[in-house]
């Protein structure tokens, strides 16, 4: 009998019913990618994979220089350190936004409710996440240092386990699929939360596996003990321990090595059924991904075409061969640092 015409259970009454497999994740968004013309300079920052992904997810637009009460266009806003601390800093006409940003951000994050992920104008003094340039009190021109935006730092810093990035680091190929792989899982995971069914996550963490174990082994492990629940923890005290741990396993993307065992482990399923020569061309394919030549996309075509024409229940159940809609799958890749680990 095929797996979907067995008779409801009381477990299966409880699965999350996703249509076409996939939740619909909630993103926080920079109202200036593509959005809106509100940047400083009465411009939208084009931004083509935030096009690609609207369809997929409910966003959340966001603007917080706006929100403060900073007109469009406006003068621009700068990142400066005075006596160690940081402050938002108009330089045209000498006004400090600190407490009027650091306001903002604690109301509208309190507020916005559950998030899966956010997408943040990068190099913002409100928005960025990372690269913002960080000046001195000076008149000095040159920057000091880079950081945080002082919005993108209390996201950061209030949704620690969110899949977080800007619309830069976003054409990484990697950066992307990491990004995308973190979103769909965190919205999943939303809906386990909803079910509170021991076996919805029990369909999660099954559905996870290879995921999970391409991102972190020992969080795998840890992971699997949650569930069990030897401890006969109230399902509430699960649910946020799960939360978690699957947090800091997602928290950075796997490396080569991983994703090459995780391979390896699948190739074991079909190894009676196999030719010679198809090893020998999973394991070339392998190889190639190693020396960072190809990218993983070559071997996953490949296991995907042999869990297709075998029928492997197992694999084809697994959201590592599909962690996100097939039509956010883009091979075009930017060559930036700050993806894949060696």
């Amino acid at each position: 009998m095929s797996r979907d015409k067995k008779p409801a259970t009381a477990a299966t009454k409880h699965q999350p019913a996703w249509p076409h497999g996939f939740p619909r994740p909630v993103v926080v968004m920079s109202k200036c990618l593509e959005l809106e013309a509100c940047r400083y300079n009465g411009q939208a920052v084009r931004a083509p994979f935030v096009l690609q992904l609207a369809p997929f997810v409910e966003i959340k637009p966001v603007c917080p220089e706006i929100e403060i009460g900073l007109g469009v266009p406006r003068d621009p806003i700068r990142l400066v350190t005075v006596d160690r601390r940081q402050h938002l800093i108009q330089p045209s006409t000498g006004r400090d936004l600190t407490e009027e940003m650091q306001s903002f951000g604690v109301d509208y994050l309190s507020s916005v409710g559950e998030a899966d992920g956010f997408i943040l104008k990068s190099r913002s003094p409100s928005c960025g996440i990372k690269d913002t340039k960080v000046h001195d009190s000076g008149d000095r021109p040159n920057p000091i240092g880079k950081g945080a935006g002082m919005f993108g730092a209390a996201v950061l810093d209030r949704f620690p386990h969110a899949a977080i990035e800007d619309e830069g680091r976003l054409t990484n190929l990697q950066i992307r699929h990491h990004f995308l792989t973190k979103l769909f899982a965190r919205a999943a995971f939303r809906q386990v939360k909803r079910l509170r069914a021991p076996a919805a996550l029990v369909q999660f963490h099954t559905a996870y596996k290879l995921v999970l174990l391409a991102s972190h082994q020992a969080e795998l492990r840890l992971l699997g003990r949650i569930v069990a629940n030897h401890e006969k923890k109230p399902v509430d005290d699960v649910l946020a321990d799960y939360e978690q741990h699957l947090g800091h396993a997602l928290a950075h993307p796997a490396r080569r090595k991983s994703h090459i065992n995780v391979l390896m482990h699948g190739m074991g399923y079909f190894a009676k059924r196999l030719s010679a020569a198809e090893k020998a061309f999973l394991l070339e394919s392998l190889e190639v991904f190693r020396e960072g030549r190809e990218s993983l996309t070559g071997p996953l075509a490949v296991m995907q075409s042999w869990i297709a024409r075998f029928g492997e229940e197992y694999l084809a159940s697994q959201r590592y061969f599909a962690p996100y809609p097939r039509e956010l799958r883009d091979l075009r890749d930017s060559g930036r640092k700050g993806g894949l680990a060696e």
